[in-house]
């Protein structure tokens, strides 16, 4: 008897309300493409921002979901302000004349692996296959609407993933950037002293240095009333730290921290530092199964340095991990140097970009270098 080929389809869904009961099925190992995680973003997403999501069938069985999200960057006010220099003003204004509708395959929010997730009844090229017509059916969803998709970008895939998917994705630029920063906690490690046991002398000595001076700040863990009482505190700490930020493509709502905990409530963690009962930084975990992501932060500058406080936000962070037996933290990218200094490790992840213009397509490899800043760090090792 001839075996029955396997259909594989897909569906395109504009509204997280509306995904397949056993969406949660495949995602069950990644919060991040979880029918929770994805409603709270949709309803807190930055206003530059769009989510659609992917449902892929096999047969009509779901075997694999993606997230996608467009950026409309002609929205945005700053791409950030740190950098005020030729380079920078002329990447902003290729942004703004021929990058500015980009169509994100993943989660431009995070660092890490979040494209898609698939059943065991599934192979990752199939999924792939299947991914990128559902993404060409989807630009022409944004062409009818007026908009045209200028950049697609599939994006962060570790080493091995990467080279099983580029016979799929073989027309796009393969990119690599800033990599995925991870701390890898021992098994034998149960408490924040058996980490500060493991450092070398030079780094512990610069642990006990940043607690000194931290004694007069209270950290709280803060509920989504209390987000809700510091919202204008919390944003202009995020907002400060964001337009100094070398790129953004986005910028946060105001309702985001306080609609995230409210949604996802344990797993998501705030906690604010205060100094004579007034804030003068934050940051926030989302936890990932045995791992915990790090989210965004905010400070204030000026308080920020003498209380080396972003150093001992690290450390916290470490702190809470261990303790609650978590197996790896997802420090992200950026602040390359002092994430390792506190015993993360590089990750690199890669993308692939196709640009919809043939003639602005074959020198992306060039214009790459405009689009993504480049970052010169040197790693830290801070164990004996």
């Amino acid at each position: 008897m001839k075996k029955r080929k396997a259909i594989k389809t897909f569906k395109i869904y504009n509204s997280a309300n509306n995904l397949p009961t056993e969406w949660d099925l495949i995602a069950q190992n990644n919060i991040f493409l979880s029918t929770s995680y994805l409603l709270v973003l949709e309803k807190s997403a930055p206003t530059n921002m769009q989510c659609n999501f992917i449902g892929i069938f096999k047969n009509e069985e779901l075997v694999g979901i993606s997230l996608t999200q467009f950026l409309n960057l002609n929205l945005l006010e700053s791409f950030g302000e740190r950098d005020n220099c030729i380079k920078t003003s002329v990447r902003n204004f290729v942004f703004k004349n021929y990058c500015s509708h980009v169509l994100f395959v993943g989660n431009n929010m995070l660092t890490g692996q979040n494209a898609f997730a698939k059943s065991d009844d599934i192979s990752t090229i199939e999924i792939m296959e299947v991914l990128e017509l559902a993404v060409e059916n989807l630009k022409i969803q944004f062409k009818q609407q007026k908009t045209k998709i200028h950049l697609t970008v599939f994006k962060d895939f570790d080493t091995k993933t990467s080279v099983e998917i580029n016979s799929v994705l073989k027309d796009y630029y393969k990119f690599t950037t800033q990599p995925n920063m991870l701390f890898s906690i021992p098994k034998d490690w149960k408490t924040e002293q058996d980490y500060i046991n493991a450092l070398s002398k030079k780094y512990r000595d610069q642990y006990k240095r940043a607690r000194k001076k931290i004694v007069d700040v209270e950290k709280r863990k803060l509920s989504c009333e209390e987000i809700k009482k510091y919202e204008s505190t919390i944003n202009e700490l995020y907002h400060h730290v964001a337009k100094n930020a070398p790129f953004n493509t986005f910028f946060l709502a105001n309702n985001h921290f306080c609609e995230f905990k409210k949604t996802l409530d344990d797993n998501f963690l705030f906690y604010g530092y205060f100094l004579n009962d007034k804030m003068i930084g934050f940051n926030t975990l989302i936890k990932n199964g045995k791992a915990m992501d790090t989210y965004f932060l905010g400070y204030d500058d000026t308080i920020q340095r003498e209380k080396m406080l972003y150093l001992n936000m690290l450390y916290d962070m470490n702190a809470y991990s261990i303790k609650k037996e978590f197996k790896e933290i997802v420090f992200a990218r950026t602040a390359l140097e002092i994430k390792s200094s506190v015993g993360a490790k590089p990750e690199e992840m890669f993308g692939f970009l196709k640009h919809s213009n043939p003639l602005i397509d074959k020198g992306i490899s060039k214009l790459f270098c405009y689009l993504e800043p480049k970052t010169e760090w040197k790693e830290r090792n801070p164990f004996k």
